[in-house]
């Protein structure tokens, strides 16, 4: 897998034809983002877990699922079990988010934990052990096509600074208004993990949106 992710999102994509549109992507995307949200921790709904497992299975790219649910507690780990190869869920909706992490972890997938554009970044620094990737979302959860919010990229900063003083080895992935232009943005603050939906389906060519996409983040991320 590359040093650098570009992670596709399937949420706008014509879901009558989403084996197509993956095809599309499938040769030069590292993972294939799936938003799965509920109507309770974000208004809209994406996927119900039958749907999402469909999509696991029968992807040929691995999936990064991306729980915007109110209940992540219960049912992340499943998402796991079901082939995901990464797994995140919201700070915001967790009880036990050290635990969660580590049934993701448990059942074979990366743990991931998000956090929304009012939530602290430093509300993430006591999960470095258990987490394998943060989610730094710049734009709010629960709709695609939204403006890169700049103004999340001293979060990053703060976070990947935080990680290189550990010692450790993190991902930290961007979600929201990704594009050519802030890619660079998000990559210089530490970034390198990146998940782009309209910057990639929105064009006449997504498999070549991807490498435009990953060329500028290699150049310009900072460890």
């Amino acid at each position: 897998m590359s040093s650098i992710q570009i992670c596709p999102s399937i949420l706008n994509v014509d879901r009558a034809h989403l084996s197509l549109e993956i095809e599309k992507i499938q040769e030069s995307a590292d993972l294939l983002h799936l938003d799965v949200m509920d109507s309770i921790f974000v208004p809209a709904f994406t996927f119900d877990f039958e749907e999402c497992k469909s999509i696991i299975e029968s992807s040929k790219l691995p999936v990064d699922s991306h729980l915007m649910i109110a209940n992540p507690d219960e049912v992340a780990a499943e998402y796991a079990r079901i082939g995901s190869k990464s797994v995140t869920f919201h700070l915001e909706a967790s009880k036990s988010p050290s635990q969660t992490l580590r049934s993701i972890r448990s059942a074979g997938a990366r743990s991931s934990i998000a956090i929304k554009p009012n939530t602290p970044v430093e509300l993430l620094f006591d999960y470095l052990d258990d987490a394998d990737m943060f989610l730094v979302m710049t734009v709010e959860p629960g709709a695609g096509g939204q403006s890169f919010m700049v103004d999340m990229m001293p979060k990053v900063r703060i976070l990947r600074d935080h990680i290189s003083n550990s010692g450790l080895s993190r991902w930290i992935q961007v979600d929201g208004g990704v594009t050519v232009e802030t890619i660079a943005q998000a990559a210089e603050s530490g970034a390198n993990s990146f998940v782009a939906g309209s910057a990639v389906f929105n064009t006449d060519n997504p498999g070549e949106a991807v490498r435009a996409l990953r060329k500028v983040a290699e150049r310009t991320f900072r460890a």
